[in-house]
């Protein structure tokens, strides 16, 4: 049996239990996250399980199948975390920022290291480029929205959106590794100049106590 062909066989495991589709989707996104996407296979994979290769086709058609089941994941946990935190209730934009700020960073739930290694995917395969570029034109946009609610003008706005989302992925990509404090000692000036908006003494406590590395 090849890679790209299926099975009507149900899985064997030769583990103390059965794998789960969720087992493959987990180990695919492990390897996926530290080794690329051309590791991504279901040989590897399965040994990595320690199962047969037969069960894979228990969940899935396709290798194929399986990548763009960890594209579906990928948009799911960080397109569709960053658009929700940009549409949540805040009484100012900079606490808004800060809920975007908080689901951003580590511990939140946006995954940077899974974003990173699908924009890599990305150079290879012009189907993912495109589903980067739409993801990316729906964060900046909900970006974008989160400005408006706050009585900015679209133009404004849409450059603001921009600026965020641009720095924080250059951020990320740079991981400058600055200690807790220098961090917080910064949250008043980020705030004021992504928002161009004074922050009130509860807007830089909130942002200067989430967790560390979210002050970016």
């Amino acid at each position: 049996m090849t890679e790209e062909s299926g099975t009507d066989n149900k899985p064997r495991g030769r583990g103390p239990g059965r794998t789960t589709r969720e087992d493959w989707i987990q180990i695919a996104l492990d390897t996926l996250i530290s080794d690329g996407v051309e590791s991504v296979k279901v040989l590897a994979l399965s040994q990595k399980l320690d199962c047969a290769r037969s069960s894979f086709y228990w969940y899935f058609k396709s290798r194929t199948h399986l990548l763009d089941s960890l594209l579906d994941v990928w948009q799911q946990t960080n397109t569709r975390a960053l658009v929700e935190s940009a549409r949540l209730p805040a009484n100012s934009i900079n606490s808004a920022l800060t809920n975007v700020f908080g689901c951003w960073v580590s511990g939140g739930e946006f995954d940077t290291r899974l974003d990173f290694a699908v924009r890599d995917w990305a150079r290879r395969s012009g189907t993912v480029r495109r589903a980067v570029d739409i993801s990316d034109s729906m964060r900046i946009e909900a970006l974008v929205g989160m400005f408006l609610r706050f009585g900015y003008e679209l133009s404004e706005a849409e450059i603001r959106a921009r600026i965020i989302y641009f720095t924080q992925i250059g951020y990320d990509a740079v991981d400058q590794r600055e200690s807790a404090s220098t961090r917080r000692s910064r949250a008043r000036d980020w705030l004021f100049c992504l928002t161009g908006k004074k922050p009130s003494e509860e807007e830089v406590a909130a942002l200067s106590s989430a967790p560390l590395g979210s002050i970016k």
